[in-house]
């Protein structure tokens, strides 16, 4: 049976764009390729570190949301581990409450913002 989890790695800070984008393209693929099914992704950017992470105050944040066989999880750990330019990773496994918070924060999200209604002052 296929879990849903979700995965927030770190890149390294001195990646140019296109290196950032080549490194999440190819753990995307991985997924597919391993016959995952990916829900949402979202590109962080570059962010302060809360503590440094081998001399880096920075890094490229990334976050996958997809369904899965937890053998693809440790794979894609691995796969982590071995990289130089990741240099943390987190995945969670999600349950149903999780699922429905991730669900309507998107839908939060892509809704377009409501205009104000304007006060008028008016006698």
């Amino acid at each position: 049976m296929l879990k849903q989890y979700e995965t927030v790695f770190i890149m390294t800070p001195v990646l140019s764009d296109d290196q950032m984008k080549e490194a999440v393209g190819k753990y995307k693929a991985m997924l597919a390729e391993n016959g995952a099914k990916l829900i949402h992704e979202e590109n962080w950017g570059l962010r302060k570190l809360a503590y440094p992470i081998q001399k880096k105050t920075t890094g490229f944040y990334h976050l996958l949301e997809y369904q899965a066989e937890g053998e693809l999880v440790a794979k894609l750990e691995v796969a982590f581990k071995r990289d130089e330019r990741v240099i943390r990773y987190m995945t969670v496994s999600l349950d149903k409450h999780a699922i429905a918070y991730n669900l309507k924060r998107r839908n939060k999200a892509s809704e377009p913002a409501q205009p104000k209604a304007e006060v008028t002052n008016e006698a």
